[in-house]
């Protein structure tokens, strides 16, 4: 059987060359196109030159549907605007489309959610083992205490980032509101600043870090009256996440359209 062809969105991003580098070792998945925006200086170069390196045989393009036409997977780490054209540019294409790009609104989940009507498409905030068992973890701890037991998420991560809190943060508020049967909108605190009074019962706390190359620190504190409990996943390597889209872009072949996200991929 034929290697299932892969594109890479934001080609020249942190993530996207990671993601070409590890796919060139891969004997599962085949790099078929590589995408960046219109303009960028890229575009017509080998991707491989365009990195530094030696050439792949895989020249960056600006069209996006030419170069989804001719893969089974799509891995998009790009930004809001870009991952909703791509949705559908993917669901044209009948291409898996795995996203972990953050910072996505309400509008763009509705068009997301609409595109996943035609195409298999897995999006989470996180695609690594180890967060998405912490998110598991923060649920089932969640559950078992009760709202005299302050929640404060802490996430750190590189200068460059330009969301917050991190999409990685809010999977484990999910999960947090989730074990105690809540809704996150209504119990989500953040951007704390200035006299704001006492904390709130039940409130679920949001503090953000950013500065140098911080890869992603989460710590989930569930704070009692005389006691602490942490739970903390530290990544030092941003291929951790890159393994997982990859390993998603895999698992959602010949998988019926709809939305997924990396507990489905886990098995967890």
């Amino acid at each position: 059987m034929d290697q299932p062809g892969l594109v890479v969105t934001g080609a020249s991003g942190r993530m996207g060359q990671t993601l070409i580098r590890l796919s060139q070792g891969s004997d599962k998945l085949r790099l078929a196109a590589c995408v960046e925006r219109a303009g960028h200086p890229w575009i017509g170069r080998d991707v491989g030159e365009a990195m530094g390196g030696n050439p792949i045989g895989v020249k960056v393009t600006d069209d996006a549907l030419e170069a989804f036409s001719k893969a089974q997977a799509v891995i998009d780490f790009t930004a809001p605007a870009a991952t909703v054209e791509f949705a559908a540019l993917a669901a044209q294409a009948r291409a898996v489309h795995v996203i972990g790009t953050t910072g996505l609104e309400p509008e763009h989940l509705a068009r997301i959610e609409a595109a996943a009507r035609h195409a298999t498409i897995i999006r989470a905030g996180n695609m690594s083992l180890g967060v998405n068992l912490l998110v598991r973890l923060t649920e089932k701890v969640a559950a078992a205490l009760d709202a005299d037991w302050d929640v404060e998420i802490v996430e750190a991560h590189h200068r460059m980032k330009v969301d917050a809190p991190s999409g990685t943060a809010l999977m484990l508020g999910q999960a947090a509101a989730a074990g105690r049967g809540v809704s996150l909108d209504n119990s989500k605190v953040s951007g704390r600043d200035g006299i704001t009074g006492a904390r709130h019962k039940g409130t679920i706390g949001f503090s953000a870090i950013r500065g140098g190359d911080i890869v992603g620190e989460h710590d989930v504190i569930f704070a009692g009256e005389g006691e602490r409990i942490i739970l903390r996943h530290v990544a030092t390597d941003r291929s951790i996440f890159a393994r997982g889209a990859l390993r998603a872009a895999l698992w959602g072949q010949g998988k019926k359209p709809g939305q997924y996200d990396m507990m489905d991929v886990l098995g967890i």
